[in-house]
């Protein structure tokens, strides 16, 4: 059973920083893709940061670039989004969510953007900024 547990959420105000963790135990995990999409309160879940099964390809939203960091260590079976200069319109649920599909072709470069290229999704973890 491949089970994203996420990590790392809290509140904190406008400007600071939080890491995101999510754990994956599975012996797979250095096989699949990662990514992060988040839920505020009212509003569709949306993508936020996703990286290749390898670590070298990486894509972020665009409220996310400049912001937010992915990375993974595939022997630890974690990845990481770090989240810097917080906002407000930042508080929502955050889903650590991995996919089968390791890499994005090049016929599909926006692969990741879809919640349907993933296959298995953490719980959340509640990530809150007050102003």
């Amino acid at each position: 059973q491949v089970q994203p547990v996420e990590s790392g959420g809290g509140l904190v105000q406008t400007g600071d920083s939080l890491r995101l963790l999510c754990t994956v135990s599975h012996y797979m995990f250095s096989k699949y893709a990662m990514g992060w999409f988040r839920q505020a309160p009212g509003k569709e879940r949306e993508f936020v940061s996703a990286i290749d099964w390898r670590g070298t390809t990486t894509y972020y939203s665009d409220f996310a670039e400049g912001r937010f960091s992915i990375s993974r260590d595939n022997n630890k079976n974690t990845v990481s989004l770090q989240m810097d200069n917080l906002r407000p319109e930042d508080t929502a649920v955050y889903y650590c969510a991995a996919s089968r599909q390791h890499y994005a072709p090049a016929h599909s470069p926006n692969l990741y953007y879809s919640q349907s290229a993933f296959d298995f999704w953490g719980r959340g973890t509640q990530v809150s900024v007050s102003s």
